[in-house]
């Protein structure tokens, strides 16, 4: 996977170990390369004093049409959703122009202590607001 110059987006070529016996790429493979663009997003958030644990509640995928072997493609974290206790992000897996499938993942802020629901930080929340898609 190649980053690119922003880190909220990596480009791949489908490797053949990640395509079934038809040449189409498997759907937990968009799930992992979205899960990897999307830990290079968040590693650029600004440091945080106290910052809760963030937990995946929610991964799913919408297939349009599948990915195929060495096809290029190109992921696209954005935030989504903006709760109180949550964020929810939506990658886009585009080839070309053309739209290949969306994962959506939601995570919780939870407290490192007891895993309790925690808040959202201020300067986290301020620096989501720039990527609400």
């Amino acid at each position: 996977m190649s980053q690119s110059k922003r880190p909220d987006v990596a480009e791949i070529r489908v490797p053949f170990r990640d395509v079934d016996m038809t040449g189409r790429m498997f759907l937990a493979s968009y799930i992992s390369y979205a899960e990897s663009v999307l830990a290079g997003f968040w590693s650029s958030r600004p440091d945080v004093d106290d910052e809760p644990v963030y937990s995946p509640s929610k991964v799913s995928c919408m297939l349009h049409r599948p990915l195929h072997y060495d096809e290029p493609a190109t992921f696209t974290a954005t935030v989504d959703k903006i709760g109180m206790h949550s964020i929810g992000f939506l990658v886009s897996i585009d080839t070309g122009e053309e739209r290949a499938a969306e994962v959506e993942i939601i995570w919780q802020a939870r407290t490192p202590e007891d895993q309790s629901p925690a808040s959202l930080p201020e300067e986290t929340r301020d620096w989501l607001y720039r990527f609400l898609d």
